[in-house]
């Protein structure tokens, strides 16, 4: 049985849990030019699932393998290269809130499109509204199926990162 789709209301801790977080991240990662708050808990009064996005910025690809032994050492799960893009992915079940850390070179697409799509939501609280129902609704939907749930989103996604790129 999957796991069921798991959206709670915004919680006003969730800022500070990233700053907490991002501290303990730059002292074991110092390497590291940015740790920066993304997905929906980085958005205020976003639904979302209780778990805290994190992207790692390293100067290139050639420190990925030594902060995967870091994160590796901190009881961080590795959940592999989720994008075919210099993305990888690690997951910390253990912290409250959980934590879903990603690891990206300077310049990854991926990491500039999330930053595009945070910012754009906080920029427009109408199309923040109109994601989180579309969140509620998929959740609904999908409750046991949370890759349906993350790839029916994606055309969501999509429209919002190309409205936020052309500027």
């Amino acid at each position: 049985m999957h796991k069921p789709v798991e959206l709670v209301s915004y919680d006003r801790e969730w800022p500070e849990a990233f700053q907490r977080i991002r501290a303990n991240l730059l002292a074991l990662l110092p390497q590291a030019l940015a740790i920066d708050h993304v997905g929906s808990t980085a958005i205020p009064d976003m639904t979302a699932k209780p778990l805290i996005d994190i992207d790692i910025v390293l100067p290139g690809l050639e420190h990925i393998e030594s902060a995967t032994q870091v994160l590796l050492s901190q009881d961080y799960e590795p959940r592999g290269n989720r994008y075919d893009d210099e993305v990888w992915a690690f997951l910390s079940r253990d912290s409250v809130p959980a934590e879903r850390v990603y690891l990206c070179p300077a310049g990854n697409g991926t990491h500039g499109n999330r930053l595009a799509f945070r910012d754009y939501l906080i920029a427009h609280p109408e199309a923040a509204a109109d994601y989180a129902a579309l969140k509620r609704r998929l959740a609904a939907e999908f409750r046991t199926d949370g890759d349906r749930y993350t790839a029916e989103k994606r055309e969501f996604v999509d429209t919002i990162v190309t409205r936020a790129l052309r500027g």
